[in-house]
């Protein structure tokens, strides 16, 4: 045992020689953990039989869990796939001009929580206030991380051992297990569901209303949509019974966008704008800052300033705040809506593309990739995403390679697919085709696109 045990390298020569590996930057710490870690692994291997390794391979193989470790983690992706607010792939983006805005606030002190005028303490949501005020008329606004942390707040500032009123057919789950009625739970809110899976009427609410009822509750049905023989309660309903009996009305709205964005055309039939949920003079309201409104992660909510400052007063607040990163480009975002400059927001540009537009691009893209691989311009289904309009899809076009023409370069759809996300180009699968759809590209991606299939042509004809 001892014989096969000599092999083991000492740990001094190791580093010696994962210094040579690594040509800057070595973090000691890091490199000795490692190799104390490799060096019990190699042991163990060696005593149940395993192969005998020479320093250089060590070496190699401590260099490479060294850089997996120290290479980041995030990256740039093209987003091939046609939906345009992909939680994968991060949501909304940002463009050049909004972060370029808000740089000088990231690298220097600024006013997040000071009132220069005053000299003394502020606090951080005024930057958005008027901009809201502006933009909807909304009285005062509220801003948490994400709007499943709104839900929360607002159940447990107004609902904590009371009923919440709410429709069968809206106990919704989103992504990640998000389920209303838990969320209700957790946050000391006693549901109180209404109706059926798919009909609820305004008796329904009424019957159900007793001493203990604090809040009526609506959510948008954002990740899916039912139809035939269904009924449900209007937001403007629910507000004016919630009025007459002196309660708290709130709805939910999952993905929320301002009509002035020239949206209306695409999603007036399926989401609300919220300038029109505004007009009911509700209660309180939340949303999503980064689906298509089209900026940073964040839960909004805007309403009466008496429940605002209720809000504000729960502890759970400080827990939930969001940071000066957050403030500053949702300010940003908004200021863009409210000067007519959306051009700036590329949720909105992707959205707004038409047919023609995207016609062109995806005839431009075609005519780049090798015609070995026969790229075929066609007509596409491309999605929102986020939630928003489940059940409806956006005309778009992209450029498909198909099975059959792939099998030269000895690849199907799937195996491509594969090839172009070792270069960071997520496409989708569709009927035996990989569809490369151009609503969601941004500028350069057709660029990277082109050399990757140029690198397979290429690596194919060698």
């Amino acid at each position: 045992m001892q014989n096969i045990l000599r092999h083991i390298p000492k740990a001094d020569k190791l580093l010696n020689s994962l210094k040579s590996e690594i040509s800057s930057g070595l973090n000691l710490a890091l490199a000795k953990r490692l190799i104390a870690e490799f060096l019990e692994g190699y042991r163990q291997d060696l005593l149940q039989g395993g192969e005998i390794l020479d320093l250089a391979t060590c070496a190699q193989t401590i260099a490479k869990e060294y850089y997996k470790i120290t290479q980041k983690s995030l990256k740039p992706l093209v987003n091939a796939t046609g939906i345009v607010v992909h939680t994968n792939l991060g949501r909304s983006v940002f463009s050049p001009a909004i972060l370029q805005e808000i740089l000088p606030l990231l690298t220097r002190y600024n006013n997040l929580e000071y009132n220069q005028e005053k000299g003394n303490r502020s606090e951080r949501y005024v930057h958005l206030k008027g901009l809201f005020k502006a933009l909807l008329g909304a009285e005062d606004v509220l801003v948490v991380n994400n709007n499943a942390a709104a839900v929360f707040l607002i159940f447990n500032t107004f609902a904590k051992g009371k009923e919440v009123v709410v429709s069968r057919g809206e106990l919704i789950e989103i992504g990640g297990s998000f389920r209303i009625p838990r969320v209700m739970e957790d946050s000391g809110a006693i549901l109180r569901e209404v109706g059926t899976t798919n009909k609820t009427h305004l008796k329904d609410y009424q019957e159900a209303l007793n001493e203990n009822t604090a809040m009526l509750f609506k959510a948008h049905k954002s990740n899916y949509a039912m139809s035939g023989f269904v009924k449900e309660v209007e937001f403007g309903e629910i507000v004016e019974l919630a009025k007459a009996r002196n309660l708290v009305d709130y709805y939910d709205l999952g993905s929320g966008y301002f009509g002035l964005s020239g949206f209306e055309n695409i999603l007036q039939k399926f989401e609300p704008a919220l300038e029109e949920i505004t007009r009911l003079n509700p209660s309180l309201v939340s949303f999503s800052g980064d689906k298509l409104l089209g900026g940073a992660q964040a839960g909004i909510i805007f309403g009466k300033k008496a429940l605002i400052d209720k809000l504000k007063k729960n502890q759970l607040l400080r827990m939930l705040r969001v940071d000066k990163f957050t403030i500053a480009a949702l300010e940003a975002t908004l200021n863009a809506y409210l000067t007519g400059k959306t051009d700036k927001i590329p949720t909105c540009q992707m959205l707004l593309k038409t047919k023609e537009e995207l016609r062109n691009e995806a005839q431009s893209l075609a005519a780049q990739i090798p015609p070995l691989f026969v790229p075929e311009v066609v007509a596409t289904k491309s999605y929102s995403g986020g939630g928003a309009m489940p059940s409806h899809y956006l005309e778009s076009f992209g450029v498909a390679l198909e099975a059959k023409n792939l099998a030269h370069f000895g690849l199907n759809e799937q195996r491509l697919e594969e090839y172009l996300r070792g270069f960071d180009i997520i496409a989708r699968l569709e009927n035996g085709a990989l569809i490369l759809d151009m609503r969601t590209l941004l500028e350069g991606d057709m660029q990277r696109i082109v050399e990757a299939f140029v690198a397979l042509e290429q690596s194919k004809i060698k």
